[in-house]
């Protein structure tokens, strides 16, 4: 179970907004302090581990930079939930060890709200709403690939326990 603050953002949250070309050549931390800054300066001094960002359709257009997921990670966001995602950072984030779920119609959910998701089941749940949502579960093989931290350390795993 992931939970934590909601941070909300419409359509169209590209891998620029994300990390920033200027700082692609800094080291991560540096880069992440600069995450969704052109539409939250605020964003990275106050997102907290757990938290959840919460979007439209088009999360994560534009290059395939897989900053854009690690700078999420770095400041410990829990998960992103969006209308859609681009297939790429679909991939990058689930690679790397950020869950994300395609959540169709989030509306009720305002910044600041606390969220509860359970990536197996695609339960959202909004308390101070009273509301539950359904987004699409993460199937059982990338959930297993997402407890092991991402792609790399499920590929060690699995080739440790064949030769082991």
């Amino acid at each position: 179970m992931i939970a934590g603050r909601a941070f909300v953002y419409g359509d169209q949250i590209d891998t620029d907004v994300l990390a920033p070309g200027a700082y692609m050549k800094r080291p991560l931390a540096e880069l992440a302090q600069h995450c969704l800054e052109a539409v939250d300066p605020n964003f990275a001094s106050n997102v907290r581990r757990g938290d959840v960002i919460v979007a439209g359709s088009g999360f994560g257009i534009g290059s395939s930079r897989e900053q854009a997921a690690q700078a999420l990670i770095e400041l410990g966001v829990g998960c992103v939930l969006a209308k859609s995602f681009a297939r790429i950072f679909y991939r990058n984030a689930l690679n790397l060890g950020l869950p994300v779920l395609v959540l169709d119609a989030p509306h009720a959910i305002a910044r600041g709200m606390r969220v509860e998701v359970d990536i197996a089941t695609g339960r959202v749940a909004v308390p101070a709403l009273q509301l539950d949502y359904s987004a699409q579960p993460i199937p059982p093989f990338l959930q297993a690939l997402l407890a092991d931290g991402g792609l790399i350390p499920h590929l060690k795993k699995r080739f440790a326990a064949r030769s082991g």
